[in-house]
């Protein structure tokens, strides 16, 4: 997904503002906003992912020194 963003932030960025009528300006901004919540959600989902994995670890290890 990481790509995926930073490929549409490329696209955004190359588009010309000053040739937008004003749907369109409006319409670049709400793609902006919405690309935004998804590198924060992207971000979110990563940390999710490194605490998934303390957990597994956690509980994997439970079970081993649980059998001893």
């Amino acid at each position: 997904m990481a790509d995926t963003i930073a490929e549409t932030v490329d696209l955004l960025y190359t588009i010309d503002q000053e040739h937008l009528t004003p749907d369109q300006q409006i319409a670049l901004g709400a793609a902006m906003a919405t690309l935004a919540q998804a590198e924060r959600l992207e971000q979110i989902n990563e940390r999710l992912r490194g605490i998934h994995q303390v957990l597994n670890t956690w509980a994997l290890k439970a079970t081993v020194d649980g059998g001893r």
